[in-house]
Formats: C-alpha cells, structure tokens, sequence
C-alpha cells in the first residue's frame, strides 16, 4: 500500500509543492529588495540583499523549531539575521505560546544590565502593531540569591494561537557581563513525547517560513513610516515609551541626511546628559533597510559603559562619515541617510525631555568648535584599534547566531 493510499496524502508531492511555494517567496522577497521604498547605490544593494539571506535564515528556523506543544526559546534576531532596527546590546528569545497552556519560564539570572519580557498578541504586520498582553523587567520576579527565578504563566493573560514571548538581555558593558541561563516549558505537555516526523506538518512548516519571509520585508519597510520618518529630518524625538515595547523602556528616534553639501562634509553632534535613572542607556543607527548596521567592526553604537562622558555629565556623540578623532564617533559606514534611536531600560522613573538629546549638524571641519570638552574627547589612531578590537571580543564572547 503506498503512503497516499494509507494516509489520503501523497507526501512526496504535498512536499514538493511546499519547496516550490517557498522558493516563490524568496523570488517574491527578492523583488521587494531590489525595488525598496528608497533609492539604493551598489552597497545598499549589497546589504539589501545580505538582510535577505538573513531574513530567509530566520524564517525558516523560526518555522522550524517552534513547536508549540513543546515550546523552545529561539534567537532569530542577530548580526546575521537584522530586523526592526535590532538593538546591539540585545540577545533577543521568543517562543510561540498557544490559547489554553500553562508555561514556566526559569532559569538563573545573569549580570546583563537588563532582563526583560513580553508577551504579545501576534506578530508585527504592515498593517500594524501587536498588543502587549504582558510587559515587565526581572523586578517584578523573586530572584534568589543564587540567580534563580521561575514565572509561570496561563490562560489568565488571555493567550491565543500566534501569542509570542519576547525575551530580552541586554547588555551595558560588552566585556564584563555575562548572559544567564533560561528556559521555557509548557506544563501541561511535559512528559509528553514528540509525534514521529508527518509529511503534511513539514510542508505546513515551508508554508509558514514562506508566510514569515514575505511578511517580514514589508513589516519592516512599513514600520519606520509610522513612526521614524514623520519626524523632521536631522531632529530626535523626546524620550517617550517604545511604541509596542516595554513599560520600562523609553526611546528617542529620528532620522538623518548627512549628505555633503557643496562638496563638504557635514556632521551631526548629538548631546544627551548621563541618566542615572536608567541602568542601560545607549544610542545606535541603523540603515533605510531599518537595520543595525556592522555594529562588530565599526563603532555604530554606543552604550553609556563604552561611551565617554564628558565633566559636565553630558554625553556628546559624532555622527559623520570620517574619522573626528574623538571616542564617542558614531560611523556612518558609508550611509549618507539613515535612522538613529537612543534608548534607556530598566528606568526607575518615568523620563521628561529634559533626560533627552539635542542636535546639532555643523560643518565636520568645524567640528571642534562646537565641542566644549574636544581635548578629554580625543583618541588615537591605536586607541581606536583598541576600541574595535574590544567590540569584536565582546560580540564573540556573548552573541548567538
């Protein structure tokens, strides 16, 4: 008796047929790069299509390994698979939860800056965002003096199909810090072995990874509109608590347009004081693609542990395209136009623009008028060397890929 006689389902050809819808999606996610929202040159190009692989990478492991009788914590965001303007700082988990469970989340408590966790309704569309059904930082947990912490969770939140948990460690300093230990378990399946391999459920899985690819492009393109590009340019907003994050955490964004005028050379200084009312304060930019940009071997982002202050208590960034020669650069990599966000976790109060940045785009030649402090700012060609070095050893040591 062949398989289709016995089940009613001809798997070879159920297979096949979900192989070739996947591969029409990458052609489809593929004509969605090469015509963006935006004009590109050959590197916009270049990483467009590098944010592709990173995307396809993603949604089939997020396909995949999900499972949700037994549900595992998935790192599908991460310098080789960017989206949604990924924070550096951030080793990201999420898991598909389901209407009905009951879950566990324990684990053992690590040194990072901030531990926080979400759960929402759905996913992020171009239509929109999700709700939060849960939102809170490590503070709301009893975590003993070991590290360890348990939070169990169920039907009470209001779960559905497609509800997601959100886990996030972020980290201040990338050389001290150490990641914790964390798991997920669904309590009313434990115990319960995992069904042999189906065929329609592996095709099913293709159908979602091609639903994932081409939904996630046009999420991202969507994202920024709503929120980032209805700022003037060269302008960061107040801080204001993320839309569709965390109650903790509070954000600046804006975008910039560094193009040389005239042949010169333009430069953005962003000045933002010390906050002492947030443990995680940090400042990154991102490209049109709304991505991180090589936050390993470039300085594209700053937290306030690799940032310096200067005595006043102010943090002065540089954003340009050469070289300042000051600590706090922030390296344009090539982009003259791009996002930028600041944000700051775990905040013990709630912020007022008077926590939040001030901009000023000034000739790059005259940089160092505008910087009161240039002299404590300065940093040699081998000090920079060191710099980047450090940021390679700090992503080898903790990121997850």
């Amino acid at each position: 008796m062949t398989d289709r006689e016995h089940t009613g389902y001809d798997a070879a050809a159920g297979l096949t047929a979900a192989t070739q819808a996947f591969a029409d999606a990458v052609r489809e996610a593929e004509q969605l790069i090469a015509n963006p929202p935006f004009p590109v040159g050959p590197q916009d190009l270049a990483e467009g299509y590098d944010y592709l692989a990173g995307s396809i990478r993603s949604a089939v492991q997020m396909a995949f390994d999900h499972d949700l009788e037994h549900p595992v914590l998935i790192n599908p965001t991460h310098q080789y698979a960017r989206q949604g303007l990924d924070n550096p700082d951030a080793i990201y988990f999420n898991a598909y939860l389901t209407e009905g469970a009951s879950y566990v989340v324990s684990g053992v408590r690590g040194t990072t800056a901030d531990l926080s966790f979400q759960i929402m309704d759905g996913g992020y569309t171009a239509d929109g965002s999700p709700t939060s059904l849960a939102a809170f930082d490590d503070r709301e947990l009893e975590v003993a003096d070991d590290g360890t912490f348990e939070w169990r969770f169920g039907p009470e939140l209001g779960l559905k199909k497609g509800s997601t948990l959100i886990i996030r460690e972020v980290y201040d300093d990338w050389t001290t810090e150490e990641r914790g230990q964390i798991r997920i378990q669904r309590l009313d399946t434990a115990g319960r072995p995992r069904a042999a391999f189906d065929p329609a459920k592996v095709a099913k899985r293709f159908g979602v990874a091609a639903k994932l690819l081409t939904g996630r492009i046009p999420t991202w393109f969507a994202f920024p509109e709503w929120f980032t590009y209805k700022e003037p340019v060269n302008t960061l907003t107040a801080p204001q608590s993320t839309p569709g994050g965390l109650t903790s955490q509070f954000s600046s964004i804006g975008h910039y347009d560094l193009a040389p005028v005239d042949g010169r050379e333009r430069a953005m200084i962003v000045s933002v004081p010390v906050c002492n009312a947030a443990p995680y304060q940090a400042i990154q930019i991102g490209s049109r693609w709304y991505v991180s940009t090589d936050y390993e071997h470039h300085q594209t982002s700053l937290t306030r542990a690799q940032s310096q202050a200067d005595p006043d208590g102010v943090l002065r960034y540089v954003i340009s395209e050469s070289n300042p020669g000051v600590a706090n650069w922030l390296e344009t990599t090539g982009h003259e136009q791009g996002v930028m966000m600041l944000r700051w976790q775990r905040t013990a109060r709630a912020l007022t623009p008077d926590d939040g940045p001030q901009v000023e785009v000034v000739w790059l030649d005259e940089l160092e008028q505008h910087l009161p402090y240039v002299e404590c700012n300065r940093v040699t060609p081998e000090e920079w060397a060191t710099r980047i070095e450090a940021r390679q050893v700090g992503i080898a040591r903790r990121m997850l890929s």
